[in-house]
C-alpha cells in the first residue's frame, strides 16, 4: 500500500477535501462489499486499542465490528481499566499502547487529551468523540447525505440546537467544502468562536438565533440532544433555553419539500425532535447510524495501511 507517514484523525480539519471525498468513496465500496457478503480482510493481524472515558453505543459497536470485519482485533479499555484513571500521564500511555497496537481510538472529554495522545503516539489516533469535536459522526453524515442526495456541496444544510461537538464538526465540514451551512443556537450556546470566525470567510455560512431562518429552504436539517454527557446539572435551564429549537412539522414546513432530517442519536423525542418527525425520517437516521461502521472502516484501512494506489 501507499504512504506510511503517520496520520491522525483528531478533528475533521486533520484531513483535506480530497482525502475526505476519497474516504467517503471508499466507505461506499466497503458498504457494498459487506452487503454482498464478500470477505475483505486487509487488516489481518492488526490491533485497535479503544479507550472509553465516556459511555458509548454506536462508537463502541461500529469500531469493534469495523476492525473485526477488516480482519483485525480490538482491545477495549473502559474508564477505570487503565492507569490513566489513576493519574498516569497521557504521554506515557501513548508511548506504551503504541508499542502494542496499530491504531488507537479514544472517546473522552477534552480535545487536548486526544491531541496529546496523538502527539506522543507512534500509531494513528482517532477521535471517537470529545466535548469539542465529533469528526467520525460528520464523516458519516456527509456520506449519508451523498448516498441520498447524490452530493452535498450544493445543498443548504441546517443545524438546529446546541453549538456542541457535532455543530463544531459541521462547521469544519463547511470550512473544508465551502458548504451552505446555517446554524441556529440560543444565546450563550454558540459553537467555538474561533471556528465561527474561520467559517465566516465562506459567504455561505451563517450563525443565527432564529431556527426558522436557518431551516428556510434547507435540503438537510440536523439536530442533536440538548443535554450532552457531563451537562446533566444544566438540564432544566437547557430545556428552557432550547424549547423553540425543536424539529417539528412547523419547522419542517419552511424547509424544502424533499428535505431530510438527520440525528446522530441518542434521540430524546419531545425535546430536540418530535416523535412524529423522528419516525418519519427514522430509516434515514438509522442508515446514518449504520454508516458510522462503513466510514470508520475506510478510516481504519487508510490510517493503518495508507492508500491503495
Amino acid at each position: 500500500m501507499g504512504n506510511k507517514v503517520k496520520r491522525d484523525f483528531t478533528k475533521l480539519l486533520d484531513i483535506n477535501k480530497k482525502e475526505c471525498l476519497r474516504l467517503i468513496e471508499r466507505a461506499q465500496k466497503l458498504k457494498e462489499l459487506k452487503k454482498q457478503g464478500i470477505e475483505y480482510r486487509p487488516l489481518k493481524g492488526k490491533y485497535l486499542a479503544m479507550i472509553f472515558e465516556k459511555a458509548s453505543t454506536r462508537t463502541r459497536i461500529s469500531f469493534e465490528i469495523g476492525i473485526k470485519d477488516l480482519g483485525g482485533s480490538a482491545v477495549v479499555l473502559n474508564k477505570g481499566d487503565t492507569q490513566l484513571g489513576r493519574g498516569e500521564p497521557i504521554e506515557d500511555t501513548a508511548r506504551v499502547v503504541s508499542r502494542y497496537v496499530d491504531a488507537i481510538m479514544i472517546r473522552t472529554f477534552g480535545q487536548q487529551i486526544v491531541e496529546r495522545l496523538a502527539a506522543w503516539s507512534t500509531v494513528p489516533v482517532i477521535n471517537g468523540l470529545t466535548d469539542e469535536f465529533h469528526p467520525c459522526q460528520i464523516l458519516s453524515d456527509l456520506f449519508t447525505i451523498k448516498e441520498i442526495k447524490k452530493d452535498f456541496k450544493d445543498l443548504k444544510i441546517a443545524y438546529i440546537g446546541d453549538g456542541n461537538n457535532v455543530a463544531n464538526s459541521w462547521i469544519e465540514a463547511s470550512i473544508l467544502f465551502g458548504l451552505n451551512l446555517s446554524i441556529a443556537t440560543p444565546e450563550g450556546y454558540e459553537p467555538l468562536a474561533n471556528l465561527v470566525e474561520m467559517a465566516k470567510e465562506n459567504k455561505n455560512f451563517q450563525l443565527l438565533k432564529d431556527p426558522f431562518e436557518a431551516a428556510k429552504d434547507a435540503d438537510v436539517i440536523n439536530t442533536d440532544v440538548w443535554v450532552s454527557m457531563g451537562q446533566e446539572e444544566e438540564q432544566k435551564e437547557r430545556r428552557e433555553a432550547f424549547k423553540s429549537y425543536r424539529i417539528d412539522d412547523e419547522l419542517l414546513a419552511v424547509a424544502k419539500k424533499d428535505a431530510i432530517v438527520l440525528h446522530c442519536l441518542p434521540a430524546h423525542r419531545g425535546e430536540e425532535i418530535t416523535e412524529g418527525v423522528f419516525e418519519r425520517f427514522s430509516s434515514i437516521i438509522f442508515t446514518q447510524a449504520e454508516n458510522r461502521l462503513h466510514v470508520q472502516k475506510a478510516l481504519l484501512e487508510w490510517l493503518i495501511l495508507g492508500w491503495n494506489e
